[in-house]
């Protein structure tokens, strides 16, 4: 029951604890990252998942840590954004990374064209003194992609092995 209650909560909430920080802050700390693979680490082994399963994982996670990463090189994403999607690449393995890649994309496409055109607008003085909402306004500032890579990954969860084996209606009933 608490397997199955790790696998329910975790994941969403460091997915929602990334998207809320790169949102305030524009910047995913590393304990994220560490925390979603060491969840996957402990969770996976317990959930069943046999070795071949984990290193397609593992697979995975590498496969989008190592575009990410020249991704970032080029300065297109932070380096928290290519960390969170490489972790999110090892809890989805290849049977959801497609999904996931394609939901983040069109989220962050649409991120982007709602910050450019919020940008375009003055910030009303009420509003000029929240840090957070400044920074996000100025347009010498990125675009906080952790939350479009949130979005896509709580999106396409519920519809991982993570969820589907859970027994929602024996939880439900202690």
């Amino acid at each position: 029951m608490i397997i199955d209650i790790a696998r329910l909560m975790l994941f969403p909430a460091l997915m929602a604890f990334a998207a809320a920080s790169d949102l305030l802050t524009m910047t995913i700390p590393n304990r994220v990252s560490l925390a979603l693979l060491a969840g996957f680490a402990v969770l996976a082994p317990l959930s069943g998942m046999g070795v071949h399963d984990i290193l397609s994982h593992v697979g995975a996670g590498a496969l989008v840590l190592a575009v990410a990463f020249a991704m970032f090189a080029m300065g297109w994403v932070g380096g928290g954004d290519a960390k969170i999607a490489a972790a999110v690449g090892l809890w989805f393995g290849f049977e959801h990374l497609l999904e996931y890649l394609v939901l983040a994309s069109l989220f962050g496409g649409a991120l982007t064209m709602l910050l450019l055109q919020f940008r375009l607008w003055p910030l009303p003085y009420q509003l000029a003194s929240q840090t957070w909402l400044a920074r996000l306004h100025d347009k010498r500032t990125g675009i906080p992609y952790g939350i479009a890579l949130a979005l896509g990954a709580l999106l396409v969860y519920p519809e991982t092995v993570w969820i589907k084996t859970i027994d929602l209606a024996h939880l439900a009933m202690r």
